[in-house]
């Protein structure tokens, strides 16, 4: 039997964030359906997209400038999803989208996954500093 392979933190708190999201945008008011609803839940699949592909860029050493930019393209890219997640979601709170209880439990995940990227993009910046 073949030993599971663990994922990046991150990743899963990522894919926690978007399972919610997507049940609670289910359950909002069919009037958000093209607005904030898939414009929010499209967000969470970015916030994975770029997750995944910057944890399977793979780096050979320091002196692969090529990847390491590539990598942290990736990073920054799943930090500013992250954060127009954050602004859309208060956007959909103030116009009767999400329930304020919503709102604050996305707040609280994309804070998690924004924590736990930006030690991963330090992480990655110490190993790879010249």
């Amino acid at each position: 039997m073949r030993k599971k392979e663990s994922e990046l933190s991150v990743i899963v708190k990522a894919k926690d964030l978007g399972s919610y999201i997507f049940t609670v945008m289910d359950k909002s008011p069919k009037k958000f359906r093209f607005t904030f609803v898939s414009r929010i839940q499209n967000l969470s699949l970015e916030i994975l997209d770029n997750l995944y592909r910057a944890n399977f860029v793979y780096v050979k050493d320091k002196e692969d400038s090529v990847h390491i930019t590539q990598r942290k393209d990736y990073q920054r890219n799943a930090y500013v999803a992250l954060k127009l997640l954050g602004f859309l979601a208060l956007a959909a709170k103030e116009q009767g989208c999400i329930l304020p209880k919503q709102y604050e439990q996305i707040s609280i995940q994309s804070t998690e996954v924004t924590r736990l990227l930006l030690a991963w993009s330090r992480s990655d910046q110490n190993r790879y500093k010249g």
